[in-house]
């Protein structure tokens, strides 16, 4: 009986034991689980952080409507401007027209792609016109810009030159004042010939004085 308790009680322990280590086995298992979880989601909030960094330029988006570089784009505005208001346009524009029309009346008939009351001219012409108001009003205002800049710093120049020259009358007024307490070469030279007077005239007294009493 004895033997049998006892080897009753062995089974259990080791029973017991075995359940133990499944146990540590569960919780270790699951552990690491949850470390590759805290893991993957760490990599995560990495990644969107460093999405999101302030000292990293954002992408480029992409835009639907066509890119240009405005600067470019005045440039060439103010050169089309400056075309239209000098005679030459006004001169190939006056012989193209002239050109159109004779074409037009005098070719032949298969040859004519504009014939009277000259449409397609009239819509040419128009079109011209819309093109070149925008333009010319562009370059205007590229004008008016360049303008105020230049007003800008016309008044600050302005104000420099003033403040220099209210600095520069102090001074002279400064050196003046200081100049009238400096001693001249005039005033030098009459105050010698003071001097010399009044030593003169004590030489002369004190002899006149001796001979009286003689």
């Amino acid at each position: 009986m004895r033997e049998r308790r006892e080897q009753a009680r062995a089974q259990a322990r080791e029973h017991g034991l075995a359940e133990a280590a499944a146990e540590r086995a569960e919780r270790s298992s699951f552990e690491r689980g949850e470390r590759a979880k805290a893991g993957q989601t760490t990599g995560a909030s990495a990644l969107s952080r460093s999405r999101t960094r302030l000292d990293l330029p954002r992408p480029a988006r992409r835009r639907l409507l066509p890119e240009y570089d405005p600067e470019a784009f005045g440039r060439l505005s103010e050169r089309v401007a400056r075309f239209l208001g000098t005679g030459r346009f006004i001169v190939w524009m006056t012989v193209v027209i002239i050109i159109w029309v004779l074409w037009n009346i005098f070719a032949p008939v298969s040859v004519r792609f504009d014939q009277y009351p000259f449409i397609f001219l009239t819509l040419m012409l128009s079109l011209q016109a819309s093109y070149a108001a925008p333009l010319i009003l562009l370059a205007q205002n590229r004008q008016d810009d360049r303008d105020r800049v230049n007003l800008e710093q016309d008044r600050k120049q302005n104000e420099r030159s003033l403040a220099d020259t209210e600095y520069l009358t102090r001074e002279i007024a400064a050196l003046r004042m200081g100049l009238g307490e400096v001693a001249t070469r005039d005033w030098i030279r009459s105050e010698f010939q003071d001097l010399i007077k009044e030593m003169d005239e004590r030489r002369l007294f004190p002899a006149e004085s001796d001979e009286g009493d003689r």
